[in-house]
């Protein structure tokens, strides 16, 4: 048996984990991180670096294939293309494989050991790791938790055969010819959207009485369009209840029962923390409403033991870890920091795809708080209409008496390169005048962004 000691032990090398090592290598802070699988986490070996790769080949078989058999854009081809969907995975995974040796490498770099293999912890501090070369017992000073998160998994359809996860959807190589998917969210809604590109029968299941429940209506309203365009059924208010024999059994939103054939069943009705098999039980960390709890500096109950990522809560999203990992690793070094953003925001990229940011009108107003609201429509930009798509708007939220901006939403062809600067907006505490008096460049998307404040304080100009 091996024994290592560290002044900072960082248990998952997803994006909340391997950040706060490589940030506190740079700091100078002997630093040791464990990780069962791969460096890169949830997110970029089996998530949102491999989902929106296929996404992107989804949108190019499509594109390409809208030019078959008739003129569009002046571009005509005689056939429909092949599709050799094994080679789109493989290059999906060269983009993985690439990544996650950039990962390793930066985390050498900095000067972080890096060990492989599962963690269980024997107290607050002190953990045994399995790995391929035998037991090794690290001590450490200071301990990250970041073990992030997991599908869902309904005990009537359990993970399986052709039962499968979103893990499972990015791993395919043979593209289903019929695909039923439990649970309109957002990565259900981005799976399927991209497999219907690709050729698949694609039919939703979902238990609420609309799609992306999370967000207001007028913003998934072109989502729910789209989705009849590209020829998705959609069935609300509907519950599945079993699997058998490939025909998914479900009850409709009038209560008739109804089965379903396909050949695969993506189940996608949301995630839950790795709480287990680690040896939370062996520590004193407090746990409220299924995941750790922590305060504004990432703090477990627990002396010199923080937690970050999806096992702290929502929003489970990779960039709220990554910023609460770089957070910790500068206050272990002494630096005063704490986790407080304005809003995290959140995109899907489905087509069209949404960002939310900060409060909705509707939030706003229950909080009792007098606002304004500017909409800009994307059929009235230029560069929006040049790149195929005017379906969609920028929709501003802010304050009546002083303008300050207290949400930004989007929905539209491409806008999710938008929400860098939606973020920047409302964490920088900007009026609607700072928007409208910032020169956009022409043509860009972007603009629309200023013509929807220029629209908030009453005079927008292209509409």
């Amino acid at each position: 048996m091996a024994t290592m000691t560290c002044k900072l032990l960082v248990i998952g090398a997803g994006p909340g984990g391997y950040v706060a090592a490589i940030r506190a290598g740079q700091l100078g802070i002997d630093t040791i991180i464990v990780e069962g699988s791969r460096a890169g986490g949830t997110c970029l070996i089996r998530g949102c670096i491999p989902s929106k790769a296929l996404i992107h080949a989804a949108d190019q078989y499509a594109q390409i294939s809208a030019h078959a058999g008739k003129s569009h854009l002046g571009i005509k081809i005689t056939e429909k293309p092949a599709l050799d969907f094994a080679e789109t995975i493989a290059w999906k995974e060269g983009i993985v494989d690439r990544l996650n040796g950039g990962v390793e490498a930066l985390l050498k770099k900095a000067k972080v050991k890096q060990i492989y293999g599962w963690a269980k912890f024997k107290n607050g501090k002190s953990c045994d790791v399995e790995t391929k070369d035998g037991l090794v017992t690290i001590t450490a000073e200071y301990v990250i938790l970041a073990t992030g998160s997991q599908p869902v998994e309904l005990p009537f359809l359990p993970f399986g055969g052709d039962v499968i996860s979103s893990t499972e959807a990015l791993e395919l190589t043979k593209l289903p010819k019929r695909l039923v998917v439990v649970g309109a969210g957002y990565i259900g809604l981005e799976l399927g959207i991209a497999y219907r590109k690709l050729g698949a029968e694609v039919t939703f299941i979902e238990a609420d009485t609309r799609i992306l429940s999370a967000y207001d209506k007028e913003l998934t309203a072109p989502l729910q369009q789209s989705l009849g365009k590209l020829g998705i059924t959609v069935h609300l208010g509907a519950k599945a209840s079993g699997w058998q024999d490939n025909k998914l059994s479900f009850t409709d939103n009038k209560g008739a029962a109804q089965r379903i054939a396909a050949d695969k069943l993506l189940v996608t009705v949301g995630r839950k923390p790795n709480l287990s098999g680690w040896g939370l039980d062996k520590m004193a960390v407090d746990i409220e409403q299924g995941f750790i709890k922590i305060d504004q500096y990432c703090r477990s109950s627990m002396k010199n033991v923080y937690a970050i990522g999806d096992i702290t809560g929502e929003p489970m999203l990779a960039h709220r870890a990554s910023a609460q990992g770089e957070i910790v690793a500068e206050i272990i070094a002494g630096k005063k920091r704490e986790f407080n953003p304005v809003a995290i925001a959140a995109v899907c990229f489905t087509d069209p795809e949404i960002i939310a940011a900060g409060k909705s009108a509707a939030e706003a107003k229950a909080e009792g708080i007098e606002i304004i609201v500017g909409k800009f429509p994307l059929m009235a930009n230029g560069r929006a209409l040049t790149m195929g798509g005017g379906d969609g708007f920028i929709r501003i939220t802010a304050r009546a008496d002083n303008h300050v901006i207290l949400g930004i939403h989007a929905v539209g062809p491409h806008v999710s390169e938008l929400s860098g600067e939606f973020a920047l907006a409302l964490e920088m505490g900007a009026r609607l005048e700072d928007i409208a008096g910032t020169i956009h460049v022409h043509p860009t998307v972007t603009e629309s962004f200023a013509e929807a404040s220029l629209a908030a304080l009453g005079h927008a100009i292209h509409i």
